[in-house]
């Protein structure tokens, strides 16, 4: 076979053009019409006119678009395309282009593509696929595999980043023999202050347990509970459920482990405190290795809480609000600003005033959604058998069409990684920030927290849509949407009862994550005032940002970034297990002297 190539020129700030390509014997030409139909990210049309040849195949880049077909549309601005065009005899022209776009949001959403591309390549990458260990394809209930329209093979792989999650989780449980099960108990005692006195008496700190914990959870508790745990089951089917909530409680023991360790290295400097992975990788593990990581992770997590914990939030805000109120869909600019004087006000404050914020806000919009959810099992309690029925068949013995058994504990774990965030070491942050003279008493603490985002919130959105039937998705719907029908169709109001829960939850999950981002910032920068105020302005003005673009690929790699700060986290918990060790012995020790 000959494979005849076509020259290509990659044409620079033009929105449309034509331009033809011949295959080097000119026995196929074909001329090619591109345009950039708007302002708007991911709308570039793409036209093939056959202007010598017959017979002619197609075949796009874009797995999307059907083989054969000479019309393609949703093109990335600035992002290069490719069609390889095949006539009976062999030959074949390559055509690579891009059109690059005008607006803010294009420009944008265009020149964070690649960098995307590169990061989920890494964090997704399959290491037991690779090796071959299995083989990733999908196949149909006949043995076929599957295909995308364009022809390229379906697959479902098991991420990376999933494993070194989800490794970490089993090891830190196994470690401390099931300290998630066994621990609940002293988690209920000092949520409750039974050994407040002792384990207080003249310790440093800027907030009790409980506020700890609800700063933390108001950062994982968000969007990703709705509209994650819906995409998970349109993709995975209602088995992802169950692999979703045993993720959950595996992660309790990455949070007990990280929040110790936050605790214990953390900085004190003006009566202010500074902890998380940053001081404990740095102060932990000795040498350029430690610092190295620290680094590493403070750079992600500032990166992380300008995207996935602001402007994604922000973005969604405000599409809900104009789902509800159309009228409004002009009026992104005033809506951000607006959302980012109310997150101000608080953030100006310190840890302080946001835990006095989220220890209100937490309890109470948790609770409403769970009661709001419970409501509509209620009203649907004839379908238990049948719903549970769905979960269980679906988790052990998977539809082809979901991916199989591998598709569906993955995303049930993928689900719980993305929406808990164990093992991230985000919540170490907060917890760091503690009163407490024991940082085995904070472990405890924390882990009941992925069992309140995983456990309890995202298994009542995976009931609810379960419960109501719309996990066969039939209308095709996916995230928030997906869930919103589910409610509403118990109760057609239920959907502004959701609108005002997505609202708690964005705004909620901004305020914890400039905590989150200002302590990195500051471990990077310098912790001043000066140095502070700056970072605040960036991201309040990120707020803005994120109401009134689109930001596609901007807030893809923000959330990529979230996910690769395990990295470096896990591997620092690792190494200081032994220390985690020591602190439970210290507190233990402590406890048992009281109780006698």
């Amino acid at each position: 076979m000959r494979v005849l190539l076509g020259v290509v020129l990659i044409l620079i700030g033009l929105t449309g053009f034509s331009q033809s390509f011949e295959s080097i014997d000119g026995s196929i030409v074909v001329l090619l019409k591109a345009i950039n139909t708007s302002e708007e990210i991911n709308d570039v049309d793409v036209d093939l006119i056959v202007e010598k040849g017959e017979d002619l195949s197609f075949k796009w880049s874009k797995t999307s678009i059907g083989l054969n077909e000479t019309n393609g549309k949703g093109f990335t601005e600035g992002e290069m395309f490719k069609i390889t065009v095949y006539n009976k005899q062999g030959d074949t022209l390559l055509i690579e282009s891009s059109v690059e776009g005008n607006s803010m949001s294009e420009a944008l959403n265009s020149f964070m593509t690649p960098a995307v591309g590169k990061l989920a390549k890494w964090l997704f990458w399959d290491p037991f696929a690779s090796i071959g260990l299995y083989n990733p394809q999908m196949f149909d209930d006949n043995g076929k595999v599957m295909l995308h329209p364009n022809g390229d093979p379906i697959e479902m792989g098991i991420p990376f980043i999933v494993v070194w999650l989800v490794i970490g989780a089993l090891i830190f449980t196994f470690y401390f023999k099931f300290i998630n099960i066994r621990g609940v108990g002293e988690t209920y005692r000092l949520l409750t202050g039974k050994y407040k006195d002792v384990l207080e008496k003249d310790a440093i700190g800027e907030m009790s347990h409980f506020q700890a914990l609800t700063t933390s959870l108001s950062a994982t508790i968000g969007l990703g509970n709705i509209a994650g745990v819906a995409m998970a089951i349109s993709i995975g089917g209602p088995g992802a459920t169950f692999w979703m909530v045993l993720a959950g409680f595996l992660g309790m023991s990455s949070k007990f482990v990280e929040c110790i360790l936050g605790v214990k290295y953390r900085e004190v400097k003006d009566g202010v405190i500074s902890g998380g992975p940053m001081y404990y990788m740095s102060k932990g593990i000795k040498g350029n290795l430690g610092k190295g990581l620290a680094i590493i992770f403070a750079i992600l997590c500032v990166g992380g809480s300008f995207g996935g914990g602001n402007m994604f939030q922000a973005n969604q805000a405000f599409g809900q609000t104009v789902h509800m109120i159309p009228e409004l869909s002009t009026y992104g600019v005033e809506f951000g600003f607006v959302l980012s004087l109310l997150v101000g006000v608080v953030i100006i404050g310190g840890v302080k005033s946001i835990a006095k914020v989220t220890d209100k806000i937490v309890p109470t919009m948790a609770i409403g959604y769970v009661l709001a959810a419970l409501s509509v099992i209620i009203m649907n309690l004839d379908k238990t058998s049948e719903a549970f029925s769905l979960i269980y068949d679906g988790a052990f013995s998977p539809d082809a069409l979901k991916g199989g058994f591998i598709g569906v504990l993955v995303m049930g774990f993928k689900r719980a990684a993305f929406s808990n965030e164990a093992g991230v070491g985000s919540a170490s942050i907060a917890h760091a920030a503690v009163k407490t003279n024991y940082p085995a008493s904070e472990g405890f603490v924390a882990m009941i927290g992925p069992f309140v985002d995983t456990v309890i919130v995202c298994l009542m959105t995976s009931l609810v849509i379960i419960f109501t039937g719309f996990s066969n998705n039939e209308l095709g719907q996916t995230g928030v949407n997906l869930t919103s029908s589910a409610f509403e169709s118990v109760f057609s109001w239920y959907g502004w009862v959701l609108f005002v829960a997505i609202l708690l939850f964005s705004y909620s999950t901004m305020i914890s994550w400039s905590y989150y981002g200002l302590k990195a910032w500051e471990y990077v920068f310098g912790n001043t005032k000066i140095s502070g105020y700056i970072y605040k302005f960036i991201f309040l003005f990120f707020i803005v940002i994120g109401s009134s673009a689109n930001l596609g690929s901007v807030m893809d790699f923000s959330d990529l970034m979230i996910l690769a700060m395990a990295v470096p986290n896990i591997l620092a918990l690792y190494i200081l297990l032994p220390k985690v060790k020591e602190e439970l012995v210290k507190y233990r020790k402590r406890v048992s002297e009281f109780k006698s």
